[in-house]
C-alpha cells in the first residue's frame, strides 16, 4: 500500500467528506482501492470524520457500505460576528414584511441564532425588528441615481445600527455636495431597493433621513447612544406608508 503523508491524509479526508455528503453509493473496499490505502486506513478516516461531528453509518467488514445517518441535517454552521449581525438584520427585515409563507421557519432560525449571542448582545438583537420600517418602492427617478455601497462600509453601518454606536460620516447630498456629519443611526427604512437611515444628527441637533448609498465614508466612534422613540422621527416618515 502507498504510504501517505499528513497533507495527503488531509486531502483524502476532504474528498471523503464530500463524497459521503453527496450520497453516492460507496464501500470501504472501493474507497480504499481508489486512494490506494488499506481498508483499516479508511476506517480510521471515517472515525476522524465522526469525531468532527459528521454522523456516518458504516457497515462492518471490508465491503461495508458508507453513508450518512438518515436523520442527518445541516449541523453546525460557523458564522463570523459580521455574518451573524447581517443575518439577524436580514431576518428582522423579513419578519417586518410579514410574509405568512415563511414566518414559521424564520422564527425558528432567529431563535437558534439568538442562542449564539452573549446575554448583553441578546438585548440589542431582540429590538431589531422594531427599529426597521418597510415602505413602498422608490420612483424610477430615484432608482436611476442609486449607487452600490462599499461592502466594508455597509458592515460598519450595520454594526453602528445594532450596537447603537455614534459614527462620523461623509455624506453626499442630492446636489453632490459633501458634508461632514456625526450621526446616531436609530432606525432603518427600506423603500425597495433603497435603504434610508433615520438618524439624530449631532452637528445639526436635529433628526435627519439619509440615503445609505450616499454615505461616502464612515468611522465608528466609541460613543453609545440611547435609542429615541420612533415618534421623534415622525417628520422623517411623513408621506411614507410603512410598516
Amino acid at each position: 500500500m502507498k504510504r501517505t503523508d499528513t497533507l495527503g491524509r488531509l486531502q483524502r479526508l476532504d474528498i471523503l467528506k464530500a463524497r459521503i455528503k453527496s450520497g453516492d453509493a460507496m464501500t470501504v473496499a472501493l474507497i480504499a482501492e481508489e486512494f490506494q490505502v488499506s481498508a483499516r486506513t479508511i476506517s480510521r478516516d471515517i472515525q476522524i470524520l465522526r469525531d468532527q461531528g459528521l454522523p456516518i453509518d458504516a457497515d462492518r467488514g471490508r465491503g461495508g457500505g458508507i453513508r450518512l445517518q438518515q436523520n442527518w441535517s445541516v449541523g453546525r454552521i460557523n458564522l463570523t460576528y459580521t455574518e451573524a449581525v447581517d443575518l439577524m438584520i436580514s431576518l428582522a427585515i423579513a419578519e417586518q414584511m410579514q410574509s405568512s409563507i415563511f414566518m414559521a421557519s424564520l422564527k425558528s432560525v432567529r431563535h437558534k441564532l439568538m442562542a449564539s449571542f452573549s446575554s448583553s448582545m441578546k438585548q440589542k438583537v431582540k429590538g431589531l425588528k422594531d427599529r426597521i420600517r418597510i415602505g413602498k418602492g422608490v420612483s424610477s427617478m430615484v432608482l436611476a441615481t442609486v449607487i452600490q455601497n462599499d461592502k466594508k462600509l455597509v458592515e460598519q453601518l450595520h454594526q453602528a445600527f445594532l450596537m447603537q454606536t455614534t459614527c462620523a460620516i461623509q455624506y453626499s447630498d442630492q446636489a453632490g455636495k459633501l458634508t461632514q456629519r456625526k450621526i446616531q443611526p436609530h432606525y432603518l427604512l427600506l423603500n425597495f431597493p433603497v435603504w434610508y437611515v433615520l438618524v439624530w444628527d449631532e452637528l445639526r441637533n436635529d433628526v435627519r433621513t439619509l440615503r445609505c448609498d450616499r454615505i461616502q465614508s464612515l468611522q465608528l466612534l466609541d460613543e453609545e447612544f440611547r435609542l429615541l422613540p420612533i415618534q421623534e422621527f415622525e417628520r422623517c416618515l411623513e408621506g411614507v406608508d410603512a410598516i
